[in-house]
């Protein structure tokens, strides 16, 4: 095998891992009304449509690192109270927005890490991680430990989300 099929592999396998986890995470959604998504079924602050939100904004953000490094991350040690706030509201469907917007949102930002990924010369390619209490100092992510995490974060999501769309009513994604 060439390294470049091993590498052609190693993206197919990520990419393919991500989208069994996106859909996952989209089918806790199916058949839901905006209300129903922005409903709380747990003790936590979580909704189905925040979810969507958040994982979201969870990709387009390491996206961005993977493009810009530590400059396409926030800035946690620098956040107002108004980015406090926002970053809150990542986590609801507000009442101006829809499920279907925030679908359409994940979708978009979905298409655009399968292009990333598919355009990176290197998989390699390593930034230093921002400043943030829950990352070691002077720690490096490669593009590969990246996409790892996206596929982690989403999965780990689509748990929550199947949890939350159960406690709604009933439906499973699985089983």
């Amino acid at each position: 095998m060439t390294i470049e099929e091993l590498i052609t592999d190693e993206r197919a396998d990520l990419l393919e891992a991500l989208a069994k986890h996106r859909h996952f995470l989209r089918f806790t959604t199916r058949d839901l009304t905006d209300e129903q998504a922005r409903q709380r079924t747990t003790a936590s602050e979580l909704c189905l449509g925040g979810l969507v939100k958040h994982v979201t904004e969870v990709e387009r953000n390491w996206v961005d690192f993977i493009l810009e490094g530590p400059s396409g991350r926030p800035d946690f040690a620098e956040m107002t109270e108004a980015d406090r706030a926002r970053w809150t509201d990542g986590f609801r469907l507000l009442p101006e927005e829809t499920l279907a917007g925030v679908l359409d949102e994940y979708a978009e930002v979905a298409r655009r890490t399968d292009e990333v990924v598919a355009a990176l010369p290197d998989l390699g390619v390593s930034h230093p991680l921002p400043d943030a209490p829950w990352f070691e100092a002077g720690a490096r992510w490669s593009a590969r430990r990246v996409l790892m995490h996206i596929v982690a974060e989403t999965a780990q999501h689509a748990g929550h989300a199947d949890i939350i769309r159960e406690s709604l009513d009933g439906a499973r994604t699985m089983g």
